[in-house]
């Protein structure tokens, strides 16, 4: 199998550069995060929603009439949603973990010329 050549820069640098210089980009990739790790313990109609809201981005009216149901029932679904998966955070860290362990493989990457290490290192963002 081929693999594609990796940049001096990579791709979590580049994308770690933009949100820290947008703070609501920060926000919705933190609730993207959550969502990934998380969402598979939502109900099926809260992982409908959630997913229409944030990962979609679709509007409350939208969500509403796509459902059935009214646009501040979905504003409360989606805010409930936004504690629970924040509540498992608290207990078990995985966000954060994640989110350490990619900052620690940036940092090697930039330490490096070695291609080989770079190319293992975006592996294993990857991977997680």
């Amino acid at each position: 199998m081929k693999t594609q050549p990796v940049d001096n820069k990579s791709n979590t640098e580049n994308t770690e550069s933009l949100f820290e210089k947008n703070p609501e980009l920060e926000k919705i990739e933190h609730k993207g995060m959550l969502y990934d790790f998380y969402g598979e313990l939502l109900t099926q109609h809260q992982r409908r929603i959630y997913e229409d809201a944030v990962i979609n981005d679709l509007s409350l009216g939208e969500i509403a009439d796509e459902q059935g149901i009214s646009r501040q029932g979905v504003h409360d679904l989606i805010k409930r949603c936004d504690k629970i998966l924040n509540d498992y955070e608290d207990k078990l860290h995985l966000v954060a973990k994640f989110t350490r362990i990619r900052t620690k493989i940036g940092k090697i990457n930039k330490m490096t010329d070695n291609e080989e290490i770079k190319r293992l290192s975006n592996e294993i963002i990857e991977e997680l």
